[in-house]
């Protein structure tokens, strides 16, 4: 062991009292303190097997609404006044500066913190109201598949972050906090309820290639921090084998693996003892789902089993794997098996220059599969207790960023205010929520912080997010930090 990680784990209070019960061994009072301390340690062990204890689930706290959640990341922030925030009063102002009264001397990216003008671009593309309501919601042309479910979606257009670039944003989406090392959403949900599926993990993480600017992805953004290391999100590849080493080398059977993890297994039983290292249990138990996840895996990447109805509803590209539509089929089916958070992302959406012909691209990627899950999830009984969840980190800009004409402008990020929708899990269907000006740039009725969404999200899941604790170097830790309440307007 690394002389670093050895000192970690002496700090640690048992593993501090076990190596001094074995070390101390001069004097009378420190043989006695000696024996004291081989007591507590013999104690320790005695009462959990000789193991490390497992800690009890959090939750949930409450019946929940919800089993599950099914997480659409648009990476890199869509533009809300071309998708679903429609502001037709802009189309008079086109190319006049966005006035300092509206603008409040918020700060700007570096991006366009230079500009001599800031033009109004107003959005390009047509609007119409679906939902068979009097007030209905707003939906561009670029997604005439989603209008069609309109009536199963709930539009929030006063969310706003402090984020103002890509990387903290997704970080504070993701995780509660601008700072990395704290847990991701997925992994506070498994923390907090626990598998469904004893050969699947509790969080799964899609990615599929957008056609624009691409953002990094991190893997910390479904990283379980200090949490422990078994509720951190499995990510599935879309090339090859959907994990790694799914498949037994040539020559090595079923039996073969078994007895191979037998013996690992009781080798790592045996550092539990030593160390009390908890990522030692968090080893073991991640060795276990690797080997039922080689018989799981395969039969639910295998596509063969859907009718072609099912197949032609999510569209063509649906037999791309690692195309959003293909996903969109794989969390359906990883809903339908119990795991508990499907973390899809889609990148692509960072358009600072060409918006109109890029997010027609984008729009047209998305547009069909994520209607075809909302349909395919109310179809078959899953919709009621799934939540469906599609956000971007924060919004764009009204104004351009750069040269703007009636059929080309750009858009910078904007953190004051943007639109997301959800929908099932107890969600109200068929509303909108919140309200911007005229210039969708600032919130003027019912803002909804980060905060309040993941209270809300956890409050239907069962999870109370005050009591969703974890201690942690003295402190206890949630994913709403101290903030956070649960918006109840949004809930049926």
């Amino acid at each position: 062991m690394h002389p670093i990680e050895e000192h970690h784990l002496d700090l640690t209070r048992r593993r501090f009292f076990g190596h001094c019960g074995r070390t101390i061994v001069a004097g009378i009072g420190t043989l006695a303190l000696s024996s004291m301390l081989r007591a507590d340690r013999a104690s320790v062990l005695t009462a959990s097997e000789s193991t490390l204890p497992i800690p009890p689930r959090p939750g949930p706290h409450f019946r929940p609404r919800a089993k599950r959640i099914i997480y659409m990341h648009m990476e890199g922030a869509p533009s809300q006044i071309d998708l679903w925030d429609h502001k037709p009063g802009l189309r008079d102002r086109f190319d006049q500066d966005l006035p300092d009264s509206i603008r409040k001397g918020q700060r700007l990216t570096g991006m366009s913190s230079g500009q001599a003008r800031f033009p109004v671009a107003p959005s390009m593309f047509r609007f119409s109201r679906y939902a068979n309501r009097e007030d209905g919601v707003w939906i561009s042309e670029l997604m005439p598949h989603t209008a069609g479910v309109a009536g199963e979606l709930c539009f929030i257009h006063s969310m706003f972050t402090e984020a103002i670039n890509h990387e903290p944003g997704i970080t504070f989406f993701q995780t509660g906090n601008e700072q990395p090392g704290r847990p991701s959403f997925g992994s506070w949900i498994s923390y907090g309820l626990g598998s469904a599926n004893a050969n699947l993990p509790d969080f799964v993480v899609l990615i599929s290639q957008g056609f624009g600017n691409m953002q990094a992805l991190s893997a910390r953004f479904w990283g379980s921090g200090f949490l422990p290391s078994e509720h951190q999100g499995c990510k599935l590849r879309s090339a090859g084998d959907p994990v790694l080493f799914l498949k037994d080398p040539a020559g090595v059977g079923r039996d073969d693996r078994r007895r191979m993890l037998d013996l690992v297994a009781a080798l790592n039983e045996e550092e539990t003892r030593r160390s009390l290292d908890p990522d030692v249990r968090a080893r073991i138990a991640q060795y276990e789902m690797a080997y039922r996840m080689q018989m799981s895996v395969p039969e639910l990447t295998d596509f063969s089993d859907e009718d072609e109805e099912t197949l032609a509803l999510y569209g063509p590209e649906v037999r791309t794997p690692g195309s959003f539509a293909a996903n969109c089929l794989l969390a359906r089916r990883l809903a339908e098996r119990g795991v508990r958070f499907i973390q899809l992302y889609m990148r692509g959406w960072d358009q600072h220059s060409n918006l109109p012909g890029e997010i027609r691209v984008q729009s047209k990627a998305v547009d069909q599969p994520q209607a075809a899950l909302i349909r395919d999830l109310a179809r078959r009984g899953l919709l009621d207790d799934t939540i469906v969840l599609w956000a971007g980190e924060f919004g764009r800009t009204v104004y351009s960023q750069g040269a703007l004409s009636p059929s080309n402008y750009g858009r910078d990020h904007h953190p004051r205010c943007f639109t997301i929708w959800a929908a099932g899990g107890g969600i109200r269907p068929g509303i909108t929520y919140g309200r911007t000006d005229d210039y969708s740039y600032n919130i003027v009725e019912n803002p909804v912080p980060v905060h309040d969404l993941h209270a809300t999200l956890l409050h239907l899941m069962g999870l109370d997010h005050e009591r969703l604790v974890h201690r942690f170097q003295g402190r206890d830790f949630r994913l709403t930090d101290v903030f956070g309440r649960v918006v109840h307007d949004l809930i049926v």
